[in-house]
C-alpha cells in the first residue's frame, strides 16, 4: 500500500469509528471498528502498529510548555518544552503527531506522541496563533497574525517532511486568530478577527475561495465534518456563527456567554462546546437545533476546549486558575480539575 492510500484508508476508517458507524475496512477486510493511531516506528508506507490512545495536550501560554494528560487517570504524565507563547494545538491521530503553534517564536513544534518529545521545529509566518491539520492529506496549516504587515497568511506544512510547502496570502490586516480544517471536503477555514469574516481555502489548490461575513471579532473555529457545519466564536458579539460548508453562508447565530473562546465539537453526539472567558462557564450547543442546551460552570477565564468523541469527555482550560476542567458529556458536570502549567490557552485531543 502506498503512502497516500494508507492515509486515505485509515482516514475514512477513523471517521467511521468515531461516528459509531463501523463498516468493513476496505484495506484490511476487517470488521473490527478501531481507531488507527501511530504507536510504532514510522515508515514510508505508514505506521507499523495502530491502536487508540487517550491523551490531552494543553498549551501553557506563559510557561512555554505543553502538558500531556492521560485521559484514563486525569494525571499529567509529561511536560514538554516548546516555543514562546504556545497558542494553538492540532493533533493528527493517524500519525500520533501533535502540532503546536508558538506565537512569539514564529514556529511550530512537532511532538511525537509516543515519546512526548519535540522531533522538529518548523519556521512559519509572523505570530503563528493557531494550527489545524487535515488528517486525510497529512497537511498542517497555521494562522499567522502578521500584526505588522498589510496582509495575513496561512503557512502550509507537509506532515511527512515537516517542511513548509506553501504560503497562502489573505489580503488585508485581518488578524487571523483561528484556523481549522474539514478533512472530508479538504477545506480550510480562517477566522479574521479584525475583518469580521471567515476565509475559506481550497486545500487542493491552496487558493482563497471566498470570505464569509460573520459577527464581530471571530476568534476560533470548530468543525463537524459529518454535517459539514463550521462553528465560529465571535469574541465581541458573544455569539457563535453556524456556517453551512456547502453554501458558504451563515445559517444560524447562537447567543452564548461573554467573550467566547475556542470551539470544540463532538462528532459522535453532534454537540458543540464553547468556553466563555468572562462568564466562567461553557455553553453546550446542540448541532441539531443550534440552541444552547446547557451551561456548565468551570474555572476562571476559560478559553481552550478539546473533545474526546470516544469517551465523551470535554477538556476546558482555565487560564487564571492554571487548571483544566474535565466535563462528562452525558451529565454535563465537571468530574475533575487538573493542575497544569501557567495560563493554559489551547487544547488538542488524541482519542
Amino acid at each position: 500500500m502506498d503512502f497516500y492510500n494508507y492515509y486515505s484508508c485509515n482516514f475514512y476508517n477513523y471517521y467511521s469509528c468515531i461516528s459509531r458507524k463501523c463498516i468493513i475496512d476496505e484495506c484490511s477486510c476487517s470488521k473490527v471498528c478501531r481507531l488507527p493511531v501511530h504507536i510504532g516506528p514510522f515508515r514510508a508506507t505508514g505506521p507499523t502498529e495502530l491502536l487508540s490512545v487517550n491523551r490531552i495536550y494543553v498549551a501553557n501560554f506563559n510557561e512555554n510548555t505543553v502538558s500531556v494528560i492521560d485521559g484514563a487517570t486525569n494525571a499529567v504524565i509529561a511536560t514538554i518544552p516548546v516555543g514562546v507563547n504556545p497558542a494553538g494545538v492540532a493533533v493528527n491521530p493517524l500519525t500520533n503527531r501533535i502540532y503546536v503553534a508558538n506565537r512569539l517564536s514564529d514556529n511550530v513544534s512537532v511532538i511525537d506522541g509516543v515519546t512526548n518529545t519535540v522531533i522538529a521545529t518548523v519556521l512559519v509566518g509572523d505570530e503563528a496563533g493557531d494550527a489545524g491539520v487535515n488528517i486525510a492529506t497529512n497537511v498542517i496549516y497555521t494562522a499567522n497574525f502578521n500584526s505588522l504587515d498589510l496582509t495575513e497568511d496561512v503557512t502550509v506544512i507537509s506532515g511527512l517532511t515537516n517542511t513548509v510547502i506553501d504560503t497562502i496570502i489573505i489580503p488585508g490586516l485581518n488578524l487571523a486568530t483561528g484556523i481549522d480544517t474539514n478533512s472530508l471536503t479538504n477545506r480550510i477555514y480562517v477566522a479574521n478577527f479584525n475583518f469580521d469574516t471567515v476565509s475559506v481555502i481550497d486545500g487542493a489548490t491552496n487558493t482563497l475561495i471566498t470570505n464569509i461575513p460573520v459577527q464581530v471579532n471571530p476568534f476560533r473555529l470548530g468543525i463537524n465534518p459529518d454535517t459539514n457545519r463550521i462553528y465560529v466564536s465571535n469574541f465581541t458579539s458573544n455569539t457563535v456563527s453556524v456556517i453551512d460548508g456547502v453554501s458558504n453562508s451563515v445559517i444560524d447565530t447562537v447567543p452564548v456567554g461573554i467573550t467566547p473562546g475556542e470551539v470544540g465539537v463532538n462528532t459522535s453526539t453532534n454537540t458543540i462546546y464553547v468556553p466563555n472567558r468572562d462568564s466562567n462557564n461553557v455553553s453546550v450547543i446542540s448541532g441539531l437545533t443550534n440552541t444552547v442546551i446547557a451551561t456548565i460552570p468551570v474555572g476562571t477565564n476559560p478559553n481552550g476546549v478539546g473533545v474526546n468523541p470516544i469517551t465523551n469527555f470535554i477538556y476546558v482550560t482555565n487560564q487564571d486558575d492554571n487548571t483544566v476542567s474535565v466535563i462528562n458529556g452525558v451529565t454535563n458536570i465537571v468530574i475533575a480539575t487538573i493542575p497544569v502549567g501557567a495560563r493554559p490557552f489551547s487544547v488538542g485531543v488524541n482519542p
